[in-house]
């Protein structure tokens, strides 16, 4: 099955050769072509260039972009999309003035949600779950890392990972799988942090790789959760387990976290609403991708990545939702994009680059998506017609898009 897209107004992150990540000031540079063409073979990209230089193609699928810009699809690299219920009282509780870390020592925020779950069927799980993931994907994303701790069990944890994986057989989109056991102490091990981890590793761990079924460790490292030797020791285990780190830091404190995980090669670092100047530092020269979550800055009126401050000491940046029932009720990519140009001060550029080729690196399949180039997966968003692509952050209320591709085929 071959399809070719022609007439497109601009083709966006067009990369010749395929880059892992782009840092620094190479993030406000994003390679287009104008009056392109794209041409799609089965599920891959199979060549893209100039309408002044496109060949007689006997395509079986044509599709006239004229007037619209194609990009890929994105890269939302730290998400919480498998849940039971919602927090929607919380919300009202903050309205109210209570604050996230006041809902959580009421028994509210994340033992809430591991409360929920733990009362829910596996399969009622995976059909809220995904609805989700329809949602997102007809949003434009086409590839989405999922965590699990909100079971905070044994039985918990690995149903949750057993409905990530059942979305990854179900749907076309890339899923990669995290294994957050560590995302809060719940209140049977209120007063023994060490039998809960205990547990995580001797008991959770062997049967999450026996089933193979997480990519990746995660630790909530921040005050009143997990401390930084108690990550130590997790990440340690997880990686003896074949288990790479992504870790929750610096949401609401700096206390170590980054450069902990930089020593332990986590592959990304996440949240970074609190950076010092010695965490920015210890972050270059690094393969850990900072990764920046701006919706939850937003609903919970917290402080924002210091982009411009991270960007300018050469460090790349990746961009992703953070779509969870209590601080991020939303897996909306374009919003996230546009919320990093109103609030972050990032350019279109180095947002739609944050958003593309480094959440696929902050997820580790930059090898296959995350840009066009020739033999990546055919995922792509077709905007409506529009001026130009600084429209999608600045029209930032707007559904721009008009069709999303997934592995080469029409999803929305």
């Amino acid at each position: 099955m071959t399809t070719l897209i022609i007439n497109i107004k601009e083709l966006l992150q067009v990369r010749e050769t395929s880059v892992s990540k782009v840092s620094g000031a190479e993030m406000a540079i994003l390679p287009t072509i104008k009056n392109a063409y794209l041409l799609i073979q089965d599920d891959l990209i199979a060549g893209f260039g100039s309408m002044d230089n496109l060949a007689q193609i006997k395509a079986d699928e044509v599709i006239d972009a004229t007037g619209k810009i194609v990009l890929p699809t994105w890269c939302d690299s730290h998400t919480h999309i498998v849940y039971a219920g919602n927090r929607e009282q919380e919300f009202v509780d903050r309205i109210n003035g209570m604050t996230y870390e006041e809902i959580a020592n009421r028994g509210g925020g994340i033992l809430n949600s591991a409360k929920k779950l733990n009362e829910s069927t596996e399969e009622e799980i995976y059909e809220q779950s995904k609805s989700r993931l329809e949602e997102v994907m007809r949003l434009g994303t086409g590839a989405v890392e999922i965590k699990s701790g909100y079971g905070l069990t044994v039985d918990g944890e690995l149903k949750m990972l057993r409905v990530i994986k059942k979305l990854s057989e179900n749907y076309p989109i890339t899923i990669k799988a995290t294994f957050l056991g560590a995302h809060a102490f719940p209140l049977k091990y209120k007063e023994d942090r060490k039998g809960y981890i205990d547990e995580i590793l001797n008991e959770m761990l062997p049967e999450i790789a026996k089933n193979k079924l997480a990519d990746y460790i995660d630790v909530f490292c921040e005050t009143g959760y997990f401390t930084v030797a108690e990550m130590e020791e997790i990440m340690a285990a997880g990686i003896s387990f074949g288990l790479k780190p992504k870790i929750h830091v610096n949401q609401f404190n700096s206390i170590g976290g980054i450069q902990s995980g930089i020593k332990h090669h986590a592959l990304s670092v996440d949240h970074l609403e609190v950076m010092n100047t010695e965490d920015i530092m210890a972050l270059k020269n690094t393969e850990t991708m900072p990764v920046a979550l701006p919706s939850c800055s937003y609903f919970l009126s917290i402080p924002y990545t210091p982009a411009r401050e991270m960007i300018a000491a050469g460090l790349p940046l990746a961009l992703a939702t953070d779509y969870n029932p209590g601080s991020t009720p939303s897996g909306n990519m374009n919003f996230v994009v546009a919320t990093a140009c109103i609030k972050m001060k990032m350019t279109p550029e180095e947002a739609i680059n944050a958003a593309t080729i480094n959440g696929a690196y902050a997820m580790g399949v930059s090898e296959t998506l995350g840009s066009i180039t020739v033999g990546k997966k055919a995922n792509l968003i077709v905007t409506k017609t529009i001026p130009s692509y600084y429209q999608l952050p600045y029209a930032f209320g707007s559904n721009l898009i008009e069709t999303v591709i997934i592995e080469g085929k029409i999803i929305a």
